[in-house]
């Protein structure tokens, strides 16, 4: 028994390691790029967002509760957070197709990104990689019309973040 729970600690602290690795953008800095398709086929890059604000939010995993409640917060919020020339954009590591059914049972307003691979994720330093199992962390970043880093949520409560978000919004433009 106690080789195996070696092995299984010794597991453990090497995904744990795999996490820690990425590097979260720090405020103030120049966002990701990123370049993925949404729901609908569509491709999506950072630059397409230039000119509004943008609530990059990462998410484990479609249809499961606590990321139906964030995206629903997301689309209960979205015409306040539009008429503060703000865009909400979810990333997950699920495909285009689970988005879109996501998407359409929930009727979710706005694109939802496939990182089937990951890659964004990683670089937004949102993966957890247990090499078994890989899924994005649940956390966002709000970033400015010019594609700077204004603000990074690393502990998101899925049931109070859409109006987190939303207040800050408001602060940074001052309304």
């Amino acid at each position: 028994m106690p080789r195996f729970c070696s092995w299984i600690t010794r597991v453990f602290i090497a995904a744990f390691a795999l996490t820690a690795q990425a590097q979260t953008p720090i405020v103030g800095t120049q966002a990701p790029d990123f370049s993925l398709h949404d729901q609908q086929g569509a491709l999506r890059k950072l630059t397409d967002f230039r000119g509004k604000w943008l609530v990059l939010y990462f998410y484990p995993k479609d249809d499961t509760p606590g990321c139906t409640t964030e995206a629903c917060s997301f689309r209960d919020g979205q015409a306040l957070i539009g008429s503060l020339r703000a865009q909400v954009v979810g990333v997950s590591i699920d495909d285009a197709s689970s988005h879109s059914a996501f998407a359409e049972k929930h009727k979710l307003p706005f694109p939802l990104l496939a990182d089937t691979g990951g890659a964004v994720a990683a670089r937004y330093g949102s993966l957890s990689d247990w090499k078994i199992m890989k899924f994005a962390k649940r956390q966002t970043f709000l970033i400015d019309p010019k594609g700077i880093v204004r603000k990074v949520y690393l502990d998101v409560d899925p049931d109070t973040h859409a109006s987190q978000v939303l207040a800050d919004l408001r602060g940074f433009i001052g309304r």
